[in-house]
């Protein structure tokens, strides 16, 4: 399966963007997507997922209430909706998916077996 991220940009405190993560493959639709950013010198860390099975949603604390994930399975995407960002969003955003992530493993980036190439996000303060 490949992923295209898409939809980063340069925007200002309190903007929104919307990022979009498309699948060559049909049988994305039934994998768990998450998304993940890297900012520069830090980690890797999980921002937000979509369980394949049940369509549930989870969100890392620095972004509940503010992103939200969803997918049209239509389109074989899945969307991060940005809103109200700060510089601290400024990342690399990658999505990501996999078939059979347990709960647990949801937030860890060697669950997920597909990558996508990566879009940049800068919120200018």
């Amino acid at each position: 399966v490949q992923l295209q991220a898409s939809g980063g940009g340069l925007v200002q405190t309190g903007d929104f963007l919307r990022l979009s993560c498309e699948a060559s493959e049909r049988t994305f639709n039934t994998y768990t997507v998450g998304w993940f950013r890297q900012a520069p010198g830090k980690e890797r860390e999980f921002v937000a997922a979509v369980r394949g099975s049940n369509g549930y949603t989870y969100y890392s604390d620095s972004v509940k209430g503010r992103f939200t994930i969803s997918r049209d399975k239509a389109k074989s995407t899945v969307y991060l909706q940005m809103n109200t960002l700060k510089a601290e969003d400024t990342a690399v955003y990658y999505c990501a998916a996999g078939p059979g992530i347990i709960l647990s493993s949801i937030q860890r980036g060697p669950s997920y077996a597909y990558w996508g190439q990566g879009t940049l996000v800068t919120v200018s303060s």
